[in-house]
């Protein structure tokens, strides 16, 4: 349980709240695809209980420094902590839950963007 203050009120916070930030580059097909697919992401895995920061690096380049951002798109995770990033358009829906901690939700409710291959042992592709 989180104990925080909003407005000089204190707050109790019964869920922890994820904080992310989403590094784009205006507004290029990739940028974009990040954008949608991470907003899609939060809508069936997070109940509404994160914090989401857009940073348009073509408008604010000085701001890649602060979370060491080398590529673009990039999702950084604060909060929880460890921090964590994940670098693309977040189209592989099983790779941002692994990336964020949610993975156990990844089972419950699998995305139509891109399901896992089903594969035999030893069967040929």
């Amino acid at each position: 349980m989180k104990k925080g203050k909003a407005n000089g009120k204190s707050t109790v916070n019964h869920e922890p709240a994820m904080k992310l930030r989403l590094y784009v580059a205006g507004q290029t097909p990739k940028s974009l695809a990040a954008l949608s697919n991470l907003q899609r992401i939060c809508a069936e895995h997070l109940n509404g209980v994160y914090d989401l920061e857009v940073i348009d690096l073509i408008k604010n380049p000085q701001l890649a420094a602060g979370d060491q951002i080398l590529a673009i798109p990039t999702l950084v995770r604060n909060l929880p902590h460890p921090i964590r990033k994940i670098i693309g358009d977040l189209s592989n829906v099983d790779r941002v839950l692994v990336g964020l901690d949610l993975r156990g939700n990844s089972r419950e409710a699998q995305s139509p963007v891109s399901p896992p291959p089903e594969r035999q042992i030893g069967a040929k592709p």
